[in-house]
């Protein structure tokens, strides 16, 4: 298996590293998990910059995108370009919001691009909604200009700005943004949030088209309704053995696998069709721990157990000799392959029999991001 290591990641390790040496502490031994420039990525990514307006009136918005993560992921993780599966990195922004700088137009980078599915939900998880000036211009612009978008060709590179006040705000043009964003093949898609109608006069629909992306209305206030399957209660059961597979290393492991335990709890504090949801995505190829999990971190080439620093290892791990430490984190990986194998069969019976369940909510946060995620896809040959 071939897993993509971020340079973010060596960054990271590097200033946790002289941070604890500058405090005279001894340091996790990160530096074994990062990557290294040479680390092989992957062909071709899906890369979604999600621009989310959190004015009072967007509760329902925030709301829908908490809820419905996992299952975008989930079909996200179905998607090839060829023989190949893309990776998947989304970025997250807020706008809108008097609690952010007027200077910066009330907007605010929440995260960069990222493969850590579980900080990107405990970041949608932080959200709160207050009331402000609403600039889409600036926030598309703003976007455009800080994240790395790259210049690979294969990659499918999107921005969805969801929102309900007039597109035209703000002292930055829209037309202007958008023309960027066709000059860096990114395409804007836009979400009014209201009547389609009135999307359409408040020059959303413009927006996307100057960009080559999709325009779409959704009732934000609309209840996310679920749909349970027999199969539910046998992929969360599943879930809580998947948990046992991961091998903390170090301090810096023990709170991802803490934030891991958070955001289960996060998602099944919805639903539990929704906890489902993140359990299928936990056994795909798109929740990726390598930075601090040693089965996720074995997969890498140049991963070596003498490297690992013992004071860092869990204690099941303490004293133990490499070969057995070896062993060990292949006996768990084993485990992973054949659970994650295990609710991925389970999870097509269950679509199996969503399927052929009677679905009319269309105009929610996920049915039309997958739709114009689809649409667009199918220009680069991604395919489902």
């Amino acid at each position: 298996m071939k897993t993509r290591f971020k340079t973010g990641i060596v960054l990271f390790s590097l200033l946790y590293f002289l941070c604890c040496n500058a405090n005279g502490k001894k340091q996790d031994n990160l530096l074994a998990l990062a990557e290294t420039p040479s680390s092989a990525p992957y062909k071709q990514s899906i890369k979604v910059a999600l621009l989310l307006d959190t004015s009072n009136s967007m509760d329902g918005l925030i709301d829908q995108a908490k809820s419905q993560l996992w299952d975008i992921v989930s079909e996200l993780s179905y998607a090839k370009c060829g023989k190949d599966k893309p990776n998947l990195q989304i970025a997250l922004y807020e706008y809108g919001n008097d609690n952010l700088a007027a200077a910066e137009g009330h907007i605010r980078q929440i995260i960069a691009f990222s493969t850590d599915l579980d900080e990107i939900s405990k970041h949608l998880f932080s959200l709160n909604t207050n009331g402000g000036n609403e600039f889409c211009g600036q926030v598309i612009e703003t976007s455009l200009n800080q994240l790395s978008w790259g210049t690979n060709e294969a990659d499918l590179k999107l921005i969805f700005i969801a929102g309900n006040e007039p597109f035209t705000q703000g002292k930055i043009s829209y037309r202007d943004a958008a023309e960027q964003a066709k000059r860096n093949h990114v395409s804007v898609n836009t979400i009014f949030c209201g009547d389609y109608d009135q999307g359409i006069a408040t020059s959303w629909q413009e927006g996307a088209l100057l960009s080559n992306g999709n325009y779409m209305a959704i009732n934000q206030n609309r209840t996310t309704t679920y749909v349970s399957t027999p199969y539910d209660d046998q992929i969360l059961e599943l879930n809580q053995k998947l948990n046992t597979t991961y091998v903390a290393y170090g301090s810096y492991g023990h709170k991802k696998m803490a934030l891991q335990a958070e955001q289960d709890s996060n998602a099944n504090g919805y639903s539990k069709e929704n906890a489902v949801s993140r359990t299928v995505s936990k056994s795909s190829h798109l929740y990726k721990n390598s930075n601090w999990d040693l089965v996720d971190a074995s997969n890498k080439k140049d991963f070596k157990i003498e490297d690992l620093d013992t004071s860092a290892l869990p204690k099941a791990l303490i004293g133990k000799s490499a070969q057995e430490i070896e062993a060990y984190i292949a006996q768990k990986k084993q485990e992973r392959n054949s659970i994650n194998e295990d609710i991925q069969n389970l999870n097509e019976k269950r679509r199996s029999y969503l399927s052929e369940q009677e679905n009319t909510t269309d105009d929610n946060l996920e049915n039309v991001m997958i739709k114009a995620i689809k649409t667009q896809a199918k220009a680069k040959n991604y395919t489902w």
